[in-house]
This record gives C-alpha cells, structure tokens and sequence, in this order.
C-alpha cells in the first residue's frame, strides 16, 4: 500500500490541495480582514526606518512628477497647450503609480512570503490582495496631496470629482487581476522582477502620462489605428478618466479638439472585468503548487 492510500483510508488530505472554486472563493472572503490588517501592518512597517515615516507615500510620487515636468515639460516643452499642466501631469503619475506599484509588489508577493505560506494554511491570493489594498491606502494619502494642488492651480471644486469613485474602484480591480497574474509569474520565476522595471516603463510611456494623446493625435492623421490602439491602453484608460472627472479646464479642452472619452469607460469595465475574472481563475489554477519546493 502506498503512502498516498494509507492516508486517504485515515481520512487524511493533502494541506495545499487546492479547495474547489466557490469554497475558495469563500475562504477568501473569511480572510477579508487578515487581508486589510496584512496591508495595514506593511504600510506601516514600509518607512519605520526613514525619518519622514509614511510621508514617503507621497513625496516619492511627488519627486517623480517633479522630474519629469522639469525635462519635459521645461525642457522638452512638451506642456504646450495643455491648459495647467502640473496638476495633468501629477494626477497621471499618481493614479499610474498605482497601478505601476500594485504590479511590482505583486510580483514578490508569494516568493517573499514563503515562510508564511508553509506554516499557514490560507488561501495564497490574500497575499497579492493585500499587497493592492496596501498600494490603495497609498493612493489615498497621495490623492489628498493632489487635491490640494488641483485647487490651488484653481481648478473649480465640481460634481465632476464624484466620478473619480467608480474610476478607482474599476482601477482596483484591474490592479488586482494583473498582481495575481504576475504574483503566479513571480512565484516560479523570479527573473520577472528583474523585466517588470523596463515593461512598467514602457507602459508609463505609451500611457499619456507627461503627454496629451487629444494634443498629439493630430501627428497620426496616416495611423488612425496607432491612436485607437493607445487609447485602448489600460494604463491611458484610467489616468484619463481621472484628469476628466478632476481637472475642468482640461476636460474643456479635449472637447474644444472633438476628442470624445466616453468609450473609455467601456474600456475601463472591460479591463476590470477581464483582469479580475482571469487573474484570479489564472492564479487559483496553482493554488496547491505555491511554496513549494
């Protein structure tokens, strides 16, 4: 008799099997307060050692904006019409950065964590959950910063802004499909991370981050297609629906050059749908091989 017969004549079962989908689904859900507490703790224990503490939530993204408006928007000139380019430029590197960090943690999610995921038994995509809650509670400190700079460049307060909730939210879940994705990834090659610094920057790019699609569209009159494909761009979809729902004078601007954004939120569903449901069946595919070996 084999060692796996004996067992199961016990009434034993393999620790890691993978449970099916729906009790899964509800084992998850039962950690949804480990998951928030995970985050919790981490954001904290991020900046113990830095004298500014947690103000590096904010600083780094704002440092980041900072530069890049010095070369491209000083040097380079690339903020020619676009209407207060400072706050269209740091809302784009906030609300990317984002998903840019969800990304990176993600990917280290399950191989850092391989202690935790041998002594406990838990659903392992808590683990990239919490890492995207954590990147959330960091795009909250940040979004005050940018409020902030929004009006002091005077831009209105407007029932616009309300429509930044349903962006962040499909945002969300678009971050946590892709950590998932890249969290099984990473967790059986580690090399990914060593990639993901030049993919993400590609992608912070090709996103419209320091620059206008509605401005330079006109460049690709030949290459209508190159347009359509940028603005199908998921890292494009939501910076743009934010700078829409917070920044009026820009808003105004991209109507006055007939470049309607309403199809971005069927874009924006179609990411989070797709991203959520496919990361997450992706990754509960390996549920039993993760921590192994």
């Amino acid at each position: 008799m084999s060692l796996a017969e004996f067992a199961t004549r016990r009434g034993l079962s393999q620790s890691a099997a993978r449970p099916p989908l729906r009790q899964y689904i509800a084992q998850l859900w039962q950690r949804r307060h480990f998951v928030w507490t995970f985050a919790s703790s981490k954001s904290i224990s991020l900046y113990t050692t830095a004298r500014l503490g947690q103000l590096w939530q904010v600083l780094t993204p704002l440092l980041n904006a900072a530069v890049y408006y010095l070369i491209f928007g000083v040097l380079l000139q690339m903020s020619r019409g676009i209407p207060d380019y400072i706050p269209f430029l740091v809302t784009g590197v906030f609300v990317f950065t984002f998903t840019q960090r969800s990304v990176n943690t993600g990917a280290k999610s399950v191989g850092d964590n391989l202690s935790l995921i041998r002594a406990l038994h838990f659903p392992r995509a808590s683990l990239p959950f919490a890492y995207v809650i954590l990147e959330l509670q960091q795009l909250m400190m940040s979004l005050i910063v940018l409020f902030a700079i929004v009006l002091a460049m005077g831009e209105p307060l407007t029932a616009h802004w309300l429509l930044l909730v349903p962006v962040i939210l499909l945002q969300l879940a678009f971050n946590i499909g892709i950590s998932l994705v890249v969290a099984r990834l990473g967790a059986f090659a580690r090399d990914i991370t060593q990639l993901l610094p030049f993919m993400l920057r590609t992608w912070f790019y090709a996103s419209g981050i320091i620059y206008s699609l509605a401005h330079v569209q006109n460049r690709f009159q030949d290459q209508p297609w190159l347009v359509k494909l940028l603005e199908f761009n998921p890292g494009y979809v939501y910076v743009e629906l934010c700078r829409h729902a917070l920044l009026a004078k820009y808003r105004n601007y991209v109507e006055d050059l007939h470049h309607p954004i309403g199809h971005l939120w069927w874009y924006a569903l179609f990411w989070a749908v797709l991203m959520f449901v496919g990361g997450f069946l992706y990754f509960y595919r390996a549920e039993e091989r993760y921590g192994r070996g």
